[in-house]
């Protein structure tokens, strides 16, 4: 055994979480009881895990942080479903409902790309009576005025309601898309895959297997995506863990996911404010990056941390706990903020790369599908910031700088 991977699993207080994390880094596939275990990881053994995955980060993907300049296009938020989670969604007769024509869309992507972004992002609410022909209609209409912009466009939510509408199957419909300019889908509405949970805080939406069955259609016509988990709700543990197993065990068969993207469920303003009262803890948070490293690896090497979600300064926090993309700069974002995330609509790249140096890590800019359009140093120097210079709440974090210092650069 390597002599560092023997020093960290002598981190652990507990020995059965040792032998888990010495597993996954073997590069055995970890099962759900033993995913759950690491989920479930506090004090000293959630330190540990977070060093286990900074480790194996590092040696995975090396210390390049890397971003996207994007801009999110939220095109409407009517919608025909009443998602206890969302905040965002409005009935198509409320005075805050709101459609944007396709030639307005067109000039937001067209303004993004002089901005330099290289990619949007559009998603929206599943409006009554919709006309199908919209979903292709626009990504057409961006490409033939900014024919090389990315269009990530289009959940899985969304490819069934236009299939639906459509009266095409989704090999048909996701054809269609393709054909008009579609690049690469955002894995959203996965929420968490366990059709028990999506019963009780999404009822009508996809089921977890129509949400595999698009996935899967998307990835085989060669169309990528992006993975998710939102999570810090009313899940458990253990359908947190199945549902890493399950998006796992889908990267194994067909190779389409780009990157992991763990969400932390915002409640204020959703109907689910009053069961769960506020949003996952921080220990609840690092241990989800953490576990999600050690699970997906050797499969899925990209995982994003959210900003918007978690703020900047923990969103860097997370850097140390397995992630090693910062996300997008998303020009526009409402969902999360309709929800309450109090982190802002818009960051710079020029912020996001000064969070990545401070992180001690190497700023990198990125494409949608993570080819490296330029990495960021000279000037902004990839040497490690001290990291007594970087504050956190030490009543949170407890001990753990004292710990990464030994482990932060060893890999």
């Amino acid at each position: 055994m390597d002599a560092d991977i023997a020093d960290i699993l002598g981190l652990f207080s507990d020995e059965e979480r040792a032998r888990v994390v010495e597993k996954a880094m073997a590069g055995h596939d970890l099962n759900v009881d033993e995913i759950e275990l690491l989920l479930k990881s506090r004090n000293q053994d959630l330190l540990a895990l977070g060093i286990a995955a900074n480790y194996l980060r590092k040696k995975t993907v090396g210390d390049i942080v890397t971003y996207v300049v994007n801009r999110n296009i939220n095109y409407t938020n009517v919608c025909i479903l009443n998602c206890s989670f969302c905040a965002f969604s409005r009935d198509y007769r409320s005075p805050e409902a709101y459609f944007i024509p396709v030639e307005e869309i067109v000039k937001m992507a067209e303004e993004a790309w002089n901005l330099g972004a290289t990619e949007v992002c559009i998603q929206g609410g599943l409006p009554p009576k919709m006309d199908w022909k919209f979903y292709p209609k626009v990504l057409k209409a961006i490409k033939s005025r900014v024919p090389e912009i990315h269009l990530h466009a289009f959940s899985p939510e969304e490819i069934w309601y236009g299939s639906k509408l459509s009266g095409m199957s989704y090999s048909e419909f996701i054809g269609t898309l393709k054909d008009a300019g579609l690049d690469s889908v955002p894995g959203t509405s996965a929420e968490i895959l366990d059709d028990t949970v999506r019963k009780k805080i999404s009822p009508g939406r996809i089921s977890s297997s129509e949400w595999i069955s698009i996935i899967r259609e998307v990835h085989r016509q060669g169309i990528p995506s992006t993975a998710t988990i939102m999570y810090g709700h009313i899940e458990s543990d253990a359908q947190r863990a199945k549902h890493l197993v399950l998006i796992r065990e889908l990267q194994k068969e067909t190779h389409g996911f780009t990157e992991f993207v763990p969400l932390s469920f915002i409640p204020y303003r959703t109907k689910l404010a009053e069961v769960v009262g506020g949003p996952p803890s921080a220990s609840e948070v690092m241990a989800l990056y953490a576990t999600s490293r050690l699970v997906l690896n050797k499969y899925i090497k990209n995982i994003q941390v959210s900003w918007v979600k978690e703020g900047p300064r923990f969103a860097q926090m997370l850097l140390d706990f397995g992630a090693n993309d910062f996300g997008g700069t998303l020009i526009n974002e409402n969902i999360s903020s309709m929800a309450g995330a109090a982190h802002g609509q818009f960051m710079s790249p020029v912020e996001i790369r000064r969070l990545i140096v401070e992180a001690g890590r190497i700023p990198a800019q990125r494409d949608t599908v993570y080819r490296t359009l330029k990495v960021f140093d000279g000037i902004q120097s990839s040497t490690p910031i001290p990291l007594e210079t970087i504050k956190y709440d030490e009543t949170k974090f407890g001990n753990y700088w004292e710990m990464v210092r030994k482990w932060r650069y060893k890999a």
